[in-house]
C-alpha cells in the first residue's frame, strides 16, 4: 500500500518562510484536497511532491514519496515542437505502450523466419512483452482516449487543431486529458476545474472519484471538493491541520473545533489568570511579613506558569474583504430585456430569436457550455456588441455595476490609489480608508497596478463598482482567483445588497447559494428553471430519462415493424451475434490456454496461429454484422 507523508516539513523560497510546520499523511486511493489562503503554501505543497522543488540545507523535515510511484503535475504548460496537433499531445500519455507495441510487431516478424530453439527463445521474450503491454492497458488504449475525450468535450475538429494556437484555458484543459489518460499513481491538480465548464467538471468528478490512485488537489471549487474528496488539509500561517470528510465536513469541524479552542483558551486565560493574582499576593506578602516561604511558593507558581502550554486565541472573525454596496433608488419592475435576439459569429448561432425578462431584484445565473455565447449576451447589453437583429437592453432607472472575466486597467504603470481615484473626486486618506475594506493596507496602495494579482485585481475593480450607487450588478466569474475566504466574503456582501442581481459563473457552490433563477442558453434560446443550482440539475436529469425513455420506446416500435424484410433482416444479424459470442469466447480460451503453457513453445506457436485464424473469422463476421444493420436503418 502506497503511503506519501510530510513530516514537520519547513521550507523557504530563497529568504522567505512558506512552509513551517507541515505534517500530514496520505495513504494509497485517497482524495485529498488542500484548502487555504491564496499565498498559503498550497502549490509549494504539490510541487515538492512532485519533485520541482527539492528540500534544501536550510529546509526542515523529511517527505516520504512512495517508491517506484508515477506522478503526475497539473500546473504550468509545457512547449512542444511547432505543428504537434492536439492529438498528438494526448498520445504523448501513450509513448510508452507505442514502444511496447512496435516490439511486438518486431518480434512477430522475426518469429515467421526462425525456428527451433531461437524460435523459442524469441516466443518467450514475446510472452513477457505482450503480458507487460496488456498490464499497462495496451488494449484499452482506443477506449482511454474516447473517454476522456468525450469527457473534456475534445470534438473531431478540436483535436486536429494547432496545440499552439490554442487559449491558455484550452492548453491547459489538454495537459489535464494527458495526465488522466497517464493514469499515475499520484494525481497531483492545481485549480483542475478553471477552464471547464460544468459538464465537463461533472464528468472529471466522477472520474477521479473511481480512480484507483491518490488524487490530491488545490481547488476553490467547494461543490468539486465536495463531492470528489475524502480528506481535507488545511494550509494556514505556514502550519497544517488534517480534517476527514469533504469539504462541508471539514467547514462543520473547524467551527466546532474553533468553539472548543476558545472556551478552552477563556478558561485557561481565568487560570493565568488567578495564578498570576497568586504570584503577586505571594509576593506582596513576603516583602511585609520578611518571609521567604512566600517568596519560594511564588517562584514555584511562576515556573508553572512560565511552564504551561499556552492555548493561542483562534481568529473567529476572518481577516477579509468588508464590502458595503451604495445602493441607488430602485430600478423599474423590467431589468434586463432581450426580445427577438439574434447574434452569430461566422457560421457559429449563438442567439436566435431569443427572448428573456429578468425582473427587479431577481438573482438569474447564466449557464451554457464554453462557447455558447454566455459573455457575448452581457457584452451586448452593455452595448459594447450590436445583435444581428432583435433587442437587448437594461430596463429604465437601472444603473449598472459590471465586473468583466479578463480585468485590464487604463494606465497598468499607476498605482492602485491612482487608479482608483482617476473617476473619483475624493481625499486621499479617504480613498485610503475606504481601500483598507478591499485589503489594500498601508503601503500596498503605492503599489502598480501591473504587479497585481488575479485575485487584487478584482478587489480593485469592485473598489470602484461598488463606491458608485447601483441597482444593477452584472458579474462575469465573479470568483475567478478569489480564495474561499473572499468568496465567502463576496456572497455575505451580494446577500446584502437590494438590487438584482445578473451573472455569469462555474462555480456551482457559488450559483447554489446566489441564484434564485438559472437561465441556460440552450440550442440558440435562454431556458429558464425557477431555483437554485441544485434544483436545475435536477430538472436536467428528469429530461435525460424522459430522453431515454422516449428513444427507447421509438426503438421498440421500430423493432416490431411487420415487414418482411426487416424479420430476415433481423434474423441474420441475430444469427451473426450469436458466432460473434463465439469466437470471441475461444480467443478468450485460446489466450488464457497460452499463458497457462510456460515454455512449451510449439504448442504456443500452435495457439497463436489458431488465435489469428479465430481473430480473421471474428473480423470477417463483424464486418457482415456492421453491412446487415445499416440494411436495416435504411429499410426502417
Amino acid at each position: 500500500m502506497f503511503e506519501l507523508s510530510f513530516n514537520n516539513v519547513k521550507k523557504y523560497l530563497d529568504a522567505t518562510l512558506v512552509l513551517e510546520d507541515i505534517t500530514f499523511n496520505i495513504y494509497d486511493g485517497e482524495k485529498v484536497g488542500i484548502v487555504g489562503a491564496n499565498g498559503s503554501g498550497k502549490s509549494t505543497i504539490l510541487k515538492l511532491m512532485s519533485g520541482i522543488y527539492s528540500m534544501t540545507r536550510d529546509d526542515e523535515g523529511y517527505i516520504i514519496m512512495p517508491r517506484k510511484a508515477s506522478v503526475a503535475y497539473l500546473e504550468q504548460v509545457p512547449k512542444y515542437p511547432e505543428n504537434m496537433k492536439v492529438i498528438d499531445v494526448l498520445n504523448i500519455a501513450f509513448e510508452e505502450l507505442k514502444i511496447i507495441e512496435q516490439d511486438m510487431k518486431t518480434l512477430e516478424y522475426k518469429m515467421k523466419l526462425l525456428k527451433g530453439e531461437e524460435l523459442e527463445r524469441t516466443l518467450q521474450q514475446y510472452s513477457a512483452v505482450q503480458h507487460s503491454y496488456e498490464v499497462k492497458g495496451g488494449y484499452d488504449i482506443e477506449e482511454k482516449l474516447s473517454k476522456v475525450c468525450n469527457g473534456l468535450n475534445f470534438g473531431k475538429e478540436f483535436l486536429e487543431k494547432d496545440f499552439d494556437i490554442l487559449s491558455g484555458g484550452e492548453k491547459t484543459t489538454v495537459i489535464l486529458g494527458k495526465i488522466l489518460l497517464q493514469n499515475p499513481d499520484i494525481l497531483l491538480l492545481d485549480e483542475p476545474t478553471n477552464h471547464l465548464d460544468m459538464a465537463a467538471v461533472e464528468w472529471l468528478e466522477g472520474y477521479l472519484k473511481s480512480y484507483k490512485g491518490i488524487v490530491i488537489v488545490v481547488s476553490h471549487d467547494r461543490y468539486f471538493l465536495d463531492n470528489v474528496v475524502t480528506k481535507i488539509v488545511e494550509v494556514e500561517d505556514g502550519v497544517c491541520e488534517t480534517y476527514n470528510g469533504n469539504y462541508s465536513s471539514y467547514v462543520k469541524q473547524k467551527e466546532e473545533n474553533m468553539l472548543l479552542q476558545f472556551q478552552a483558551f477563556k478558561e485557561q486565560q481565568k487560570k493565568i489568570a488567578a495564578m498570576e493574582k497568586a504570584i503577586k499576593d505571594l509576593r506582596d506578602w513576603a516583602i511585609r511579613a520578611d518571609n521567604n516561604k512566600f517568596f519560594k511558593r511564588a517562584a514555584s507558581m511562576q515556573k508553572q506558569l512560565d511552564k504551561m502550554d499556552r492555548i493561542s486565541k483562534p481568529k473567529l472573525e476572518r481577516t477579509n474583504m468588508k464590502l458595503n454596496f451604495k445602493e441607488a433608488d430602485r430600478s423599474g419592475k423590467e431589468v434586463i430585456k432581450a426580445e427577438k435576439l439574434c447574434k452569430s459569429y461566422e457560421e457559429k448561432q449563438l442567439l436566435k430569436n431569443a427572448d428573456l425578462l429578468v425582473l427587479f431584484q431577481e438573482r438569474v445565473a447564466l449557464l451554457g457550455s464554453n462557447g455558447c455565447g454566455k459573455t457575448t449576451f452581457l457584452r451586448m447589453l452593455l452595448g459594447e456588441e450590436v445583435p444581428d437583429s432583435g433587442v437587448s437592453k437594461v430596463g429604465e432607472s437601472v444603473k449598472v455595476a459590471y465586473l468583466p472575466q479578463n480585468i485590464k486597467f487604463k494606465n497598468e504603470e499607476a498605482t492602485v490609489l491612482d487608479v482608483f481615484r482617476e473617476d473619483i473626486s475624493i481625499l486621499e486618506g479617504k480613498a485610503r480608508e475606504y481601500l483598507s475594506k478591499f485589503m489594500f493596507f498601508g503601503g500596498t496602495v503605492f503599489k502598480k497596478v501591473k504587479h497585481l494579482s488575479g485575485g487584487e485585481r478584482i478587489r480593485l475593480k469592485l473598489s470602484k463598482l461598488l463606491y458608485e450607487d447601483v441597482n444593477l450588478l452584472i458579474l462575469d466569474e465573479p470568483t475567478n482567483h478569489l480564495d474561499i475566504d473572499s468568496i465567502e466574503t463576496l456572497e455575505e456582501s451580494l446577500e446584502n445588497f437590494h438590487g438584482t442581481i445578473f451573472f455569469i459563473s462555474h462555480d456551482r457552490y457559488f450559483v447554489n447559494k446566489m441564484a434564485d433563477r438559472i437561465v441556460e442558453i440552450d440550442e440558440a434560446k435562454f431556458k429558464s428553471y425557477y431555483g437554485n443550482y441544485d434544483y436545475y440539475k435536477s430538472e436536467k436529469e428528469k429530461f435525460k430519462v424522459q430522453v431515454v425513455e422516449e428513444k427507447v420506446k421509438k426503438e421498440k416500435i421500430k423493432t416490431v415493424k411487420p415487414v418482411d424484410i426487416n424479420k430476415k433482416i433481423l434474423a441474420k444479424i441475430q444469427k451473426l451475434e450469436e458466432e460473434i459470442t463465439e469466437f470471441e469466447l475461444c480467443i478468450q480460451q485460446i489466450e488464457e490456454q497460452m499463458l497457462s503453457q510456460g515454455t512449451d513453445y510449439d504448442k504456443l506457436n500452435d495457439l497463436c496461429k489458431e488465435k489469428e485464424e479465430m481473430e480473421k473469422n471474428l473480423e470477417s463476421a463483424m464486418e457482415k454484422w456492421e453491412k446487415y444493420n445499416e440494411e436495416l436503418d435504411k429499410s426502417s
